[in-house]
């Protein structure tokens, strides 16, 4: 029987492979093994392990990474990583995996693949060719890439990208994206419901608002979010609800200014560390728009039929719909922006990360692609 081991260390990742981590888990020819890390077991994220939990899976091994305590800053980060190589030595000699299942780009992903190699264990890799200029996520994604052996992309211009790193074709498939699928099959609240688990009263005009650290600009985060909340001081008839950063370098900073913000307009806005995917995607179908720079706004938002600000450079660079509004850093650059996407009629664009059957797809792949031999790559040339 086949052990595919799943590491998650986000609450927004782990809410793209719930649905396939399911899969894995009713299959009788497959073991499902999962790893959580960093931001799942930091309090001041929420400890958001619980959330998979209570969905009905087993946390197989726990690796600590973020420390709580510790200043936010590159050497906090940087120690982080090195938390997690050790601690994901300790979850591979105890699990032997004959799989590792991961997604995407973040920091913890990077001593996961890290470690991966050196154990040699075969990597599948999720939403590799991808780009996002204003983040090291950028260089962390090719980076895992290289160390990948199953490569699972959101298009086909992605699926050309990771061939053009001299990664094998027959091993690169085009699936689309998970969290645009889990769209087509969330189990939607009623804004009733929303509502009461939220205490928090959705109006005909709200915001979901996310924003992340931008690991490579030169303009302070500090800067960033007060520039995004003082040209929100202009929508004082509209519901904001705010949800926490990633634990990327300097998100301790914008959670306390958003903090105070949402403070000074009780009842208007509040500030949540994690909705959990079936609340989120329930929300959004009440939102006017979604604001800030996570990837879920250029993904899965689009879905929905309302439109993204997408703020700055962590995006750029990434496929996206027409209903994706960008704009820059600056006060009046980010309330053009806004004007935009509320003045935006209502539509249904084409998704460009949606392709049917993206979860099957995989699943196919991890359960009957032949592990042998599969270690050691040559490099494709185009």
């Amino acid at each position: 029987m086949r052990k595919i081991c799943v590491v998650t260390g986000s609450r927004a990742e782990y809410g793209i492979l719930r649905g396939l981590m399911k899969a894995i888990k009713d299959d009788p020819e497959l073991t499902l093994q999962v790893i959580a890390t960093n931001q799942h077991l930091s309090k001041l994220q929420g400890e958001t392990y619980k959330e998979i939990e209570r969905d009905g899976f087993t946390i197989d091994y726990k690796v600590y990474m973020a420390d709580d305590e510790a200043p936010d800053n590159a050497n906090t980060t940087a120690k982080a990583i090195s938390r997690g190589v050790s601690g994901f030595a300790d979850a591979f000699d105890a699990l032997q995996p004959d799989l590792l299942l991961i997604l995407g780009d973040r920091y913890e992903m990077l001593a996961v693949a890290s470690t991966a190699l050196i154990y040699k264990i075969p990597i599948a890799h999720l939403h590799g060719g991808e780009i996002t200029e204003g983040a090291f996520d950028d260089a962390i994604r090719h980076a895992i890439t290289k160390m990948s052996h199953l490569h699972f992309t959101s298009t086909e211009a992605y699926r050309k990208r990771v061939i053009q790193l001299g990664e094998q074709p027959e091993r690169v498939f085009n699936v689309g994206a998970l969290g645009v699928e889990n769209v087509m099959k969330n189990d939607f609240m009623s804004k009733e419901e929303i509502e009461q688990s939220l205490n928090f009263h959705l109006t005909e005009k709200c915001f979901l608002c996310t924003y992340h650290p931008v690991t490579l600009s030169n303009m302070s985060s500090e800067t960033q979010v007060l520039n995004l909340l003082e040209a929100m001081d202009d929508y004082k008839d509209y519901h904001i609800i705010f949800t926490y950063s990633n634990s990327d370098t300097n998100s301790q900073i914008i959670i306390k200014r958003i903090q105070e913000y949402v403070d000074k307009n009780e009842g208007r806005c509040m500030f949540i560390p994690s909705l959990g995917q079936r609340r989120y995607f329930s929300a959004l179908k009440y939102m006017t728009a979604v604001i800030g720079n996570s990837s879920s706004g250029i993904i899965e938002v689009p879905s929905f039929g309302i439109s993204t600000l997408d703020i700055g450079d962590r995006q750029k660079g990434r496929i996206a719909a027409d209903s994706v509004v960008h704009c820059g850093y600056s006060i009046d650059e980010i309330k053009e922006g806004l004007k935009k996407v509320v003045d935006c009629e209502s539509k249904q664009p084409e998704n460009p990360y949606y392709k049917e059957g993206t979860c099957d797809a995989i699943l196919n792949v991890i359960k009957t692609y032949p592990l042998d031999n599969i270690i050691q790559k040559h490099f494709y040339d185009l």
